[in-house]
C-alpha cells in the first residue's frame, strides 16, 4: 500500500503528498496495534499510559517528546485499574484487628467528589488493604528522631574497623538486609522525596520541588509537630540546589544549610563539605528541646571517588591506604568514614546530653555510588544482576535501649521507611494512602525501580527485557501481570497525589 502511493507520487505534480501522510498515519496505527503485552503496550502508552521511560523504548523518543509535550499543554489522566473485590470492613469496632488507618469515610467522599481524578483516588483508597499494627507499634513513642539521608552510602560503607560507628549502629539496632534504594531520574532529589513522603516521584518534573506546593500531613516534620516535636533540617551542601530552599520548609522543618546561615558555622568552600563539621556546628540548634525531629541531608559521601578533587578522601587517605582495592574503592570508603565519624560524635554528643536512650535514629541513602563503576563495586560486593543488585542496600533504625539486634529479611525500598518508622512510634496515620508498607508488618514486600521494573518475595521482573525470574514454583499464571498492575497504580497515584493537591483536599473535606 505504502509503496504503491509512493511510485505513484512521481508521476503526479499534487504540491501536497496526501498519500504519503495517510500510508504514515495507518502504518503507525499498524504498528500499535501488532503489540500484544497486556502492560504497557505502545497503544496503551500512546493513548491511556504516561510512562516516559517505557514509552521511549516502545514508540522512540520523538513521539514520546510529541506526547509529553501535548500532555503538559492538553492535560492528561492516566487510568486507575481496579479490580472487582470484596473490600474488608476495617473501620467497624467489632473487626478485633488494629490497623494503621484513620477514620474517613470514602463513600461519602466518592458520593460527593466531581472531580472525576479526585473519586478516582477515593476508590482506589477504598480497595487497599491497610496494614495491620504488630507488635512493634508505638514502640519508640514520645522518643526523639533524626533522620539521616547519606550521601551514595551502601553496604561497601559498612566495616567494623574503618567505620566502627557504621558498623555498630547496624548490627545493634534494626538491621534491614534484603533493602534497596532504586535510583530515580532527579537522582539525589528523588532519593530524597521517595523516603521522605513515601510517594513515588513523578516523571518528567523535580517531583520534591513541586511537592513544596501541597499538603504533606505525613512526613516526618508536619506530623510530629501535631504531637509537640520541634522539627528542624540541615544540609552541609548549598542550601537551594534542588530547591530545597522550598521543599524542606513545606515538610514542616526549620532549615538551614549553605548559604543561608550554616556556611557561618562550618567550612563550606570545600568540596566536598564534612558531614563532622556539620554535626558539631548544629547539635546545640535543636539539643535541648523537649522533643525533636532532627534531618540531616549529608554530602561527605559524594563523588567523584578520588584523591585529588575529593577532600573527604583526601582527609581520610591515611586509613585507606593499605586496602587491596582500587583507587574509586578506596576513596569511596574514605569519604565515608567521615560519615562514620559524624555519627559516632552524634551519639557521643547525645550520651552527654543524656538523651541518647532516649534518641532514635534513622539512616539511608539517596541512591547508590553510582560514582562507581560495576566492576569497582564488584571488588568487595556480591552484584550477580547489574540491573537490581547494585540498588541493594541498608536501613539502619537505631537506639541504644535495643538490648540485641532485630534482624529484618523481608523485601523492601526507600518507599517503606516513612510508614515503619511511624508505626514505631505510634502515630496515628493512615497506611492505605502511602505508597510504601510498614516494614515491620505482614504485608508482601515490593520494590520498585523507575523502569517500572520491580522485585517481590517469590520473583523479579525486568520490564525492559520483559523477563521473569521465579524464586519458587508457587506463581500463579497471571502473577506477573498483577504485580505490574500494581507498579502502575502506585506511579499514578503518586503522580495524581503531586498534581491535584490530593491530602489537602481529603483532609480537608474530613476536618
Amino acid at each position: 500500500f505504502c509503496f504503491f502511493f509512493s511510485s505513484r507520487r512521481r508521476h503526479t505534480r499534487s504540491k501536497r503528498d496526501w498519500s504519503s501522510d495517510v500510508c504514515s498515519s495507518d502504518l503507525s496505527i499498524l504498528v500499535l496495534n501488532t503489540d500484544k503485552d497486556k502492560n504497557y503496550n505502545a497503544k496503551d502508552l500512546y493513548y491511556n499510559t504516561h510512562a516516559p521511560t517505557i514509552s521511549t523504548q516502545k514508540l522512540g523518543l520523538l513521539t514520546t517528546m510529541r506526547l509529553d509535550l501535548k500532555r503538559a499543554i492538553f492535560g492528561f489522566t492516566d487510568k486507575i485499574m481496579l479490580e472487582d473485590k470484596e473490600i474488608e470492613e476495617v473501620n467497624k469496632s467489632e473487626n478485633k484487628k488494629e490497623y494503621n488507618i484513620l477514620n474517613i469515610d470514602f463513600d461519602k467522599l466518592i458520593e460527593e467528589e466531581d472531580n472525576d481524578k479526585i473519586r478516582s483516588l477515593h476508590k482506589y483508597f477504598k480497595s487497599v488493604t491497610p496494614t495491620e499494627k504488630n507488635k512493634y507499634s508505638g514502640m519508640f513513642k514520645d522518643k526523639n528522631l533524626i533522620v539521616i539521608t547519606a550521601e551514595a552510602f551502601s553496604p561497601i560503607a559498612i566495616d567494623k574497623e574503618l567505620t566502627p560507628t557504621l558498623y555498630k549502629m547496624y548490627t545493634e539496632g534494626f538491621s534491614f538486609s534484603n533493602f534497596y534504594t532504586p535510583i530515580f531520574y532527579v537522582s539525589t532529589s528523588d532519593g530524597e522525596y521517595v523516603s521522605l513522603t513515601s510517594l513515588l516521584p513523578k516523571e518528567g518534573v523535580w517531583s520534591f520541588q513541586e511537592s513544596s506546593k501541597i499538603s504533606l500531613p505525613f512526613v516526618y516534620g508536619n506530623i510530629l509537630k501535631d504531637y509537640g516535636y520541634s522539627a528542624n533540617a540541615y544540609h552541609n551542601g548549598r542550601y537551594n540546589y534542588y530547591k530545597r530552599n522550598l521543599s524542606h520548609p513545606n515538610m514542616g522543618y526549620k532549615y538551614v544549610g549553605c548559604g543561608n546561615g550554616l556556611e557561618k558555622k562550618i567550612n563550606c568552600k570545600i568540596w566536598p563539605q564534612s558531614d563532622l563539621e556539620m554535626i558539631n556546628a548544629t547539635f546545640d540548634m535543636y539539643s535541648s528541646d523537649e522533643q525533636f525531629m532532627t534531618y540531616y541531608m549529608t554530602i561527605s559521601g559524594h563523588l567523584e571517588y578520588n584523591f585529588m578533587g575529593n577532600n573527604m578522601s583526601y582527609k581520610n587517605k591515611d586509613a585507606v591506604k593499605d586496602l587491596p582495592y582500587s583507587e574509586a574503592i578506596k576513596a569511596y570508603i574514605a569519604a565515608q568514614i567521615e560519615l562514620d565519624k559524624a555519627l559516632e560524635e552524634l551519639l557521643n554528643k547525645l550520651e552527654e546530653k543524656g538523651i541518647l536512650d532516649d534518641t532514635v535514629i534513622v539512616l539511608s541513602a539517596d541512591h547508590y555510588p553510582y560514582g562507581l563503576t560495576t566492576n569497582q563495586m564488584k571488588e568487595i560486593m556480591n552484584i550477580e544482576d547489574e540491573k537490581f543488585d547494585i540498588h541493594k542496600n541498608n536501613l539502619i533504625i537505631y537506639n541504644s535501649k535495643l538490648t540485641k539486634t532485630v534482624e529484618v529479611n523481608k523485601l523492601g525500598e526507600s518507599l517503606d521507611i516513612l510508614p515503619t518508622v511511624l508505626n514505631l512510634f505510634g502515630i496515628e496515620y493512615d497506611s492505605r494512602i502511602l505508597m510504601g508498607t510498614d516494614l515491620l508488618s505482614d504485608n508482601d514486600g515490593l520494590v520498585i525501580f523507575n523502569d517500572r521494573s520491580w522485585i517481590t518475595e517469590k520473583g523479579k521482573y525486568n520490564a525492559a527485557t520483559k523477563k521473569f525470574i521465579a524464586y519458587t514454583d508457587d506463581i500463579d499464571d497471571n502473577y506477573v501481570e498483577t504485580i505490574n498492575q500494581i507498579v502502575y497504580n502506585k506511579y499514578v497515584i503518586s503522580k495524581n497525589i503531586l498534581d491535584t493537591d490530593y491530602y489537602r483536599k481529603l483532609f480537608n473535606k474530613e476536618s
